[in-house]
């Protein structure tokens, strides 16, 4: 089948994947890795025609090369928050963690740096895959109440107070979890493998920078009083209705 064409889903439900990659010849390589690998691929070589796809189409995950002629990747990761259901990987050559917060701040779920291997972005797919369906398989009328804040599981709503705040997937995912452990630790590893699917590998910045913005959703500043830093272990919401 045609990489560069949408196709309907096939009766065993394979995961559409759209690739936005201006390097045709890595864009094709990938293409052809995973459609044998079970998924429906469009294949878009410019900034701009792989947004307009992904906010009609509404594909299963967005695969985003983030330098792109005529809109940059984090350009399409601001356009496509709140407007887009499904789970962005960002290919990136940069190693500057500046970058890394503005993607996650945008809404993407993970990020993998150049050069790239095929094998190991259908691993962080398939991860992917796995946890949202265990997450669907979990979800029930549960609704949290910890501190000042509300989340309403099965509706992916926070409050605090009165106030509705507007997390992103993975940040509500790493809320809940931190709030279904109120004042207890939540190690590195516990998110790591809860919002991504490996182990925490000691290096990776992404779980430090998701709890970063985090408390920059839910107020939460220097001295932290709601997300609190254990040294050398993890993370601790505290369940204190206290300002």
């Amino acid at each position: 089948m045609k990489s560069s064409e949408f196709h309907e889903k096939s009766k065993n439900d394979e995961k559409h994947l759209v690739i936005i990659e201006d390097d045709i010849e890595l864009a094709n390589l990938l293409s052809v890795f995973f459609e044998k690998n079970g998924f429906n691929v469009c294949l878009k070589h410019s900034g701009k025609s792989g947004l307009d796809y992904s906010l009609k189409h509404q594909p299963d995950f967005v695969l985003l090369d983030l330098m792109l002629p005529e809109v940059d990747g984090i350009s399409i990761c601001r356009a496509l928050q709140n407007r887009y259901q499904g789970k962005i990987i960002v290919l990136t050559a940069s190693e500057d963690d500046i970058d890394q917060i503005m993607l996650l701040e945008m809404g993407a779920d993970d990020y993998i740096q150049k050069p790239v291997n095929p094998r190991i972005i259908l691993a962080r797919l398939r991860n992917l895959i796995r946890l949202s369906a265990n997450q669907r398989s979990s979800q029930n009328t549960e609704q949290l109440k910890v501190g000042q804040f509300q989340l309403n599981i099965p509706r992916r709503s926070v409050y605090k107070g009165e106030e509705s705040l507007d997390l992103t997937d993975s940040e509500f995912q790493l809320f809940s979890l931190l709030a279904r452990n109120a004042d207890n630790i939540v190690t590195r590893d516990d998110i790591s493998r809860q919002l991504l699917g490996r182990d925490f590998d000691g290096l990776d910045r992404s779980i430090d920078n998701k709890v970063m913005n985090l408390r920059k959703k839910i107020g939460d500043e220097l001295p932290y009083k709601f997300i609190i830093t254990v040294r050398g272990k993890g993370y601790l919401l505290v369940n204190d209705e206290q300002e």
